[in-house]
């Protein structure tokens, strides 16, 4: 069967039985009148066989032993949430609604953030805090006076800091502060990013302690804010590095070391649970 060009001016097709083949690397390149344009002397930078080797440039660049920096292996680690997958439209406030964010379960229980009132709640935080092992960090030892300081400082100010009760089972236990990190004080001594936010926190309940609860619950909350705040890709924490059992509560609870700072009250472990990295941490 024959086959015809759609431009009868133009050469026959190429017919494999007639045609002999030819070598592509061995035939020389055809002539362009005046050398085509941006490509002079073209066919004296092809080999002329396929063994040959082109000449090394000296200004090549062996990648070979670049290494990746600390900040973009945290970039890299900054991963958003996918636009398919938009996280929920929450309040336009600082935290995204956080009084609004409800109980979730755990393995201890039923858990929930409730934002602190002082009128409700401030002799039981006050009676927490002059407990020695938290009074040791916390430095809010004394009457009740110095507690209502503290809260009324958050909760009077821009929302950037939100105190609550962490209530396991129906039962005030713990006491947290969640925050905007990026607009804290904090973020002057750290390489902060918008959203970032932050967690302290303290077992108030004697008997919650030193069984895992508190490292359950970081890892809760910390999940928590991942997963209510869409814009944060990180949760920072600064425990006292005096603080052994806080610091080794971000540690199990997936957050990474990932400096020392001196902070103006303290030298502080910077911890950072990566939005990415929550499934592997």
């Amino acid at each position: 069967m024959s086959t015809e060009w759609n431009d009868p001016g133009s050469a026959p097709p190429y017919d494999p039985l007639t045609d002999p083949l030819t070598d592509p690397l061995s035939d020389p390149l055809p002539a362009f009148p005046g050398g085509a344009p941006g490509h002079e002397r073209a066919h004296e930078r092809v080999p002329e066989r396929a063994h040959e080797r082109v000449p090394e440039r000296d200004d090549c660049v062996d990648t070979i032993d670049l290494r990746l920096t600390e900040e973009l292996i945290e970039f890299l680690a900054c991963e958003p949430p996918s636009p398919a997958q938009p996280g929920p439209a929450f309040g336009s406030d600082l935290l995204d609604g956080l009084a609004d964010w409800g109980p979730v379960a755990t393995d201890v229980g039923p858990f929930q953030l409730v934002p602190v009132r002082i009128e409700r709640d401030l002799r039981l935080i006050t009676q927490w805090m002059n407990d020695p092992a938290v009074a040791a960090f916390w430095g809010l030892s004394g009457p009740d006076t110095a507690t209502a300081g503290h809260l009324r400082a958050q909760l009077d100010g821009d929302g950037r800091s939100v105190p609550c009760l962490g209530v396991l089972g129906g039962v005030p236990m713990s006491y947290w502060e969640v925050y905007r990190a990026d607009l804290d004080p904090l973020a002057r001594h750290y390489p902060a990013r918008p959203h970032d936010t932050g967690i302290h926190f303290l077992v108030g309940r004697v008997a919650d302690r030193g069984r895992g609860v508190g490292t359950l619950l970081l890892r809760t909350v910390a999940d928590l804010v991942l997963d209510r705040r869409p814009a944060c890709c990180r949760v920072v924490g600064e425990p006292d590095l005096r603080n052994t059992p806080s610091a080794a509560a971000f540690l199990g609870a997936g957050f990474r070391l990932t400096a020392e700072i001196e902070l103006p009250d303290k030298r502080a472990a910077l911890m950072i649970r990566d939005r990415a990295l929550r499934g592997v941490l």
